[in-house]
C-alpha cells in the first residue's frame, strides 16, 4: 500500500515537472509553423473569396448596364427602332424622331391656335435638308361639311401620292364620309367654327396654312373649297406651281366703297389707306410667304379688331399684308377661275346642265393672257369654282377628254 502511494506521488511530480518546465526551441518552432500555416490558409481564403465576389458583382453590373445602356445595341438598330423599343408602352407618335418632326403622321393634335401658329412659324437655318426632300403641293380645303366633288379630286390625285398633301377644315364635330383609299381619308385638321364674312374665316385659312406647314416637304399651298375643281391634270398643276417664282394672290386697289370704303382709320399708323388692298379669297402661296403669314401677329390683330362689320377680312388681309411687305414675290392674280358676271355677293354656281366639254374648254382657254415667271402665257387658271354636287357625274365623264386625268 505504501509503495503504491509513493509511486503515485512520484508520477504527479513528474507531471508537474513537465508542465512547469520551459518550452524548448523545437516546440516553439513547431508552434510557429502551425500559426503561419493557419494565417496563410486564412489569407488565401479571404483573397479567393473577395476575387469571386468581385467577379460576380462585375458580371451582374455589366449585364444590367448592357441591358439598358448598351452602346452596341444602339449602334445596331435605327434611332426609330430604338425609340420604339424604349417607349413600347407608349404610342408611336410619342417618339421624338426626325420623321415625326418633318412629317407628322397624324393631323390630330391638342395645340391651341397660338401654339400651332408658333410651331408652324419655325424655320430651319440650315439650307441643306438631312433627308431627300421632294417638294409637295398642299391642297387645303375650307368647307362647312361634306366634299361632294371628292371623287373627282381622287381621280386627279391618283398615282401622285408623293407629290401632294391634303388638309380639310370642316366644322367642329363633322366627320368626312370617305373611303380609306380616298386622298381625303384621315386628313381633317382640328377646327373651330367659321362664319362667312367674319374674321373666323381668315382664322380658318391661317389654321389650314399652319397645319400644312408642319410637313416640311410642303412647298406650295393652295386654298380651295368644296365647290372647286381642277381644270388641268395633276402634273401640269404641280409643275406650274412648283416652278413658279411667284405666289398667286389677287391684290389690287379698289377705290369704291367695296374697297377703300372698308378701310378703318383706326389702323393708323401701322396700315395706311394707300397700302389697303382687296382681292380674291382663293390664294396660292409659296412656303416663305406662308411662314410669314402665320407668324404675323401685329397686322392680323389690327384686322381682327377693326375690319368689321361688313369689312370681310378674307378679302383684304392677305392682299394688304403682301402689298406692304412682299409685293415683289406676288403675281397679283389668282389661279382659281370664278364667274362674277351674274352680279350679287356670290359668284355663279354651275350644275349638271352646265357641264359640257365646251364649257370646261372655255375656262382653260378663256382668251386672256397672264404673266408667268415674267413671260406671257395662256395658262392662267388651274382651278375653277363654284360647282354644285350635281356637276360631279358629267365632270367625271370628262376626265379622260378635256380634263385629261
Amino acid at each position: 500500500m505504501m509503495k503504491a502511494i509513493l509511486r503515485t506521488r512520484a508520477e504527479e511530480e513528474e507531471v508537474d515537472k513537465l508542465t512547469s518546465s520551459p518550452i524548448t526551441s523545437k516546440d516553439l518552432s513547431f508552434r510557429l509553423v502551425k500559426v503561419v500555416t493557419f494565417l496563410v490558409i486564412f489569407v488565401s481564403g479571404m483573397v479567393l473569396g473577395l476575387a469571386a465576389t468581385a467577379h460576380v458583382t462585375r458580371y451582374f453590373t455589366s449585364s444590367h448596364h448592357e441591358l439598358f445602356f448598351s452602346p452596341i445595341h444602339v449602334a445596331q438598330v435605327s434611332h426609330e427602332e430604338d425609340c420604339l423599343s424604349i417607349t413600347k408602352y407608349k404610342k408611336e407618335e410619342d417618339c421624338l424622331n426626325l420623321k415625326s418632326f418633318i412629317n407628322p403622321g397624324h393631323l390630330t393634335h391638342s395645340m391651341t391656335d397660338d401654339e400651332l401658329l408658333w410651331r408652324a412659324s419655325l424655320v430651319p437655318k440650315k439650307e441643306v435638308y438631312p433627308y431627300k426632300r421632294v417638294p409637295k403641293v398642299a391642297f387645303m380645303f375650307l368647307t362647312r361639311g361634306p366634299l361632294p366633288l371628292s371623287p373627282l379630286w381622287d381621280r386627279f390625285f391618283q398615282g401622285h401620292e408623293n407629290l401632294f398633301s391634303v388638309y380639310v377644315h370642316a366644322l367642329p364635330g363633322y366627320e368626312l364620309n370617305v373611303s380609306r383609299s380616298s386622298a381625303f381619308y384621315g386628313r381633317q385638321i382640328p377646327s373651330q367654327d367659321v362664319q362667312w364674312g367674319s374674321v373666323t374665316l381668315s382664322d380658318g385659312e391661317r389654321r389650314l396654312l399652319a397645319n400644312a406647314l408642319l410637313d416640311f416637304s410642303n412647298e406650295r399651298f393652295v386654298l380651295l373649297s368644296e365647290s372647286c375643281i381642277p381644270v388641268y391634270d395633276f402634273l401640269t398643276v404641280y409643275k406650274y406651281l412648283i416652278n413658279s417664282a411667284y405666289s398667286f394672290v389677287d391684290s389690287y386697289d379698289d377705290p369704291s366703297r367695296y374697297g377703300r370704303g372698308r378701310y378703318s382709320r383706326k389702323m393708323l399708323p401701322d396700315i395706311k389707306l394707300f397700302q389697303w388692298r382687296k382681292g380674291s379669297q382663293w390664294f396660292e402661296l409659296n412656303r416663305t410667304l406662308a411662314v410669314n403669314i402665320v407668324a404675323d401677329d401685329k397686322y392680323y390683330s389690327l384686322f381682327r379688331k377693326y375690319c368689321k362689320p361688313s369689312c370681310y377680312p378674307d378679302e383684304h388681309y392677305l392682299p394688304t399684308f403682301l402689298n406692304m411687305f412682299y409685293g415683289s414675290m406676288n403675281a397679283n392674280r389668282s389661279v382659281t377661275w370664278v364667274d362674277w358676271s351674274r352680279g350679287g355677293p356670290h359668284p355663279a354656281t354651275f350644275g349638271k346642265e352646265d357641264i359640257t366639254e365646251g364649257f370646261i374648254q372655255s375656262i382653260k382657254n378663256n382668251g386672256t393672257t397672264c404673266s408667268y415667271n415674267s413671260e406671257q402665257t395662256l395658262v392662267c387658271y388651274l382651278f375653277a369654282r363654284k360647282f354644285a354636287p350635281s356637276a360631279l357625274e358629267p365632270l367625271l365623264n370628262l376626265t379622260s377628254t378635256v380634263l385629261r386625268f
